[in-house]
Order: structure tokens, then sequence, then C-alpha cells
């Protein structure tokens, strides 16, 4: 599924910005408050975790070592203003599911679109807000639904989402459809029964579901066939990096993100990743 579409994402995302975030610098910020007493679970690296496959425009090509799209490109400059250098990050894949259950981690952190809640913070750690996030429907442009600009019109609806995801949880609360939506142990699952029409619908964050409906979910000629009918106003959603519980490095990555918002580099990675993905008309 991912694969049919990442090849143009990747090129538009390959940009002079990204270049910089690849480029390895010594001599990176060590001394920001709380990392005097963080530890790594190996020595002198970085390990990230992250689900497989991964999501444009939040990484490219299912690549997440590769510098580009928002999420790589943040966890590159995060690294550097931790004090490692690009060579010292290492990956590894992490289900969606288990980045927010309890027990012990193999990994420092994880990042893959991961929503605060209150109930997921009481099984790990979460950093601060590193992207303010809003939910979006997607249907085939033949739906029936396609036309439809406000929840109430989406009840009779078959729904359809990623397992634990907050889409799943948009859908029970504020939607609240006749049938009980399906749950899928992937993105990718999902996607695959909404092009078979096995549901109607799916809800994912604007940026993925803007790049599902242009790049993805498309003919062999690049023709959509979905369409994002609109977003859920704002309720505060925003995705933090996750921790095993009581972790840390916690106050060290939350003055990273600090310096990284007050430098301008997460704006600019907005601006270069994510700004063609949300303008999305509200669903009333």
């Amino acid at each position: 599924m991912r694969a049919l579409r990442l090849a143009l994402a990747g090129a538009l995302s390959a940009t002079a910005l990204t270049a910089a975030t690849l480029a390895t610098t010594a001599g990176a910020t060590t001394s920001l408050k709380g990392c005097n007493t963080a530890t790594y679970k190996t020595a002198g690296k970085l390990t990230v975790g992250t689900d497989n496959p991964v999501w444009e425009p939040w990484f490219s090509n299912n690549t997440p070592s590769n510098g580009q799209g928002y999420e790589s490109a943040f966890t590159y400059a995060l690294a550097r203003k931790l004090g490692f250098t690009n060579a010292k990050v290492q990956w590894t894949t992490v289900p969606f599911d288990s980045s927010y259950a309890p027990g012990a981690k193999s990994y420092d952190f994880d990042i893959n679109e991961i929503s605060y809640t209150p109930e997921r913070a009481k099984t790990v750690a979460f950093s601060n807000s590193y992207y303010d996030v809003q939910q979006s429907v997607v249907v085939l442009k033949t739906s029936k639904y396609a036309n439809v600009k406000t929840l109430a019109g989406l009840k009779n609806a078959k729904f359809g989402d990623q397992v634990g995801t907050t889409g799943m949880s948009y859908i029970t609360k504020y939607i609240k459809p006749k049938t009980t939506p399906r749950a899928y142990n992937t993105l990718d699952l999902a996607v695959a029964a909404l092009q078979s029409k096995q549901i109607d619908a799916i809800v994912v964050d604007t940026p993925t579901g803007n790049y599902m409906v242009n790049y993805q979910i498309t003919t062999e000629a690049g023709d959509p066939l979905a369409k994002q009918i609109g977003q859920f106003k704002s309720v505060g959603e925003h995705y933090g990096v996750t921790f095993q519980k009581n972790s840390n490095l916690v106050a060290c990555v939350n003055s990273a993100i600090a310096a990284l918002k007050a430098d301008g580099t997460l704006k600019r990675l907005a601006t270069q990743y994510l700004s063609d993905y949300t303008s999305v008309p509200l669903l009333k």
C-alpha cells in the first residue's frame, strides 16, 4: 500500500533544510536543563522507537533514518540538542499500541504521532508537545458520504481504524456511529479495508489524511480515489514522544523541545513538511 506513493513525497521533502538536518555536527548542546542526570539505554547512543510501516508526511520512504519527514527531521534536530551526532541515533521497530504499553522499554523514547491522553500517561511518560494536531475523516470519492459536512451526517457510516489510536477514540466519542467501528492492527490494514469498501470511512490526523488522498489512495495514474471531507475542531490534542514511566530523560527532552521552539526549528519543519496538508474545512 504505502510503497506505491512514497517516492514522490520523498523527493518533495529532500530540501536544503533536510540536508542540514542530516549533517553531522560536533560540539552539540549538552548543558540543557535536566540533562546532567539523564541516562540512555545504550551508552553513547540515542535509541528511538517507531512503528513499521511509518507514514508520510511524518517520515519518508518508510525509512526513519533518512532525516526526511517532520518526525524524522525533528528527531535528528532533537538528538543534536541532546549532544548526539546523527550517526549515534539508532532506530528500533515498536508497534504503535506498544508505544504506550506499561513496562520496561528497550529504547530511550518512541515517536510515532502518539497523542497525549490521561489514560496513556498512566503507563508511560510523555514529553511536552512537538506538534499540535487535529483529526480528519477520509472516505472514497464514490462514497455516499463524500459530500457530508457534519458529524451527524456520518452516524450511519461504517468506520474502521487502527487499534488504540486517537482516531478510533474520536469515532466513538464525537461521531458515535450506529455500527461498532472495526479495529485493525495497522493503519495500512484500515486503509485497505476502506479501498475494498469493507468500511466507509477512517479517522486520521489531518496531515496524514491529506497525504493519503493525494498520494496513496490513487489510481496508477495518480488520480485521487479518496477525499478528506473535513477535520474535527481543535480539542487541544498534541503529539509527544513517549518514555518508560519515570524516565530521567523526560526533563532533558522537554528542555530540548523548548529550545527547538525558541530557535524556530519546529516552525520551519512544520512549514517544510506539513503546510500543504493542513488546509481542511471543519466538520460541523
